[in-house]
């Protein structure tokens, strides 16, 4: 005998009870570890970070996705 579950239509990871508790752990660590290092970031080395975070989102933003490269001649 073969029992059959219904699962409803999936919802996102993070509206999930899951994805929620992550969410306010990620919180957590970043004020932590920013209490932790508040000396490094006002002692003007927040210029480094800033420029390393910079270029991380211009990277995702700017950079227009992997699947564009090559194929010059296709038209």
């Amino acid at each position: 005998m073969t029992q059959h579950h219904e699962h409803g239509p999936k919802g996102s990871f993070w509206k999930s009870r899951t994805g929620v508790t992550f969410l306010v752990f990620l919180g957590v660590a970043a004020l932590l570890l920013g209490w932790e290092h508040r000396v490094h970031l006002f002692a003007g080395e927040a210029f480094a970070v800033l420029l390393l975070v910079g270029c991380f989102v211009m990277h995702l933003f700017m950079h227009g996705g992997h699947g564009g490269h090559g194929g010059g001649g296709d038209r």
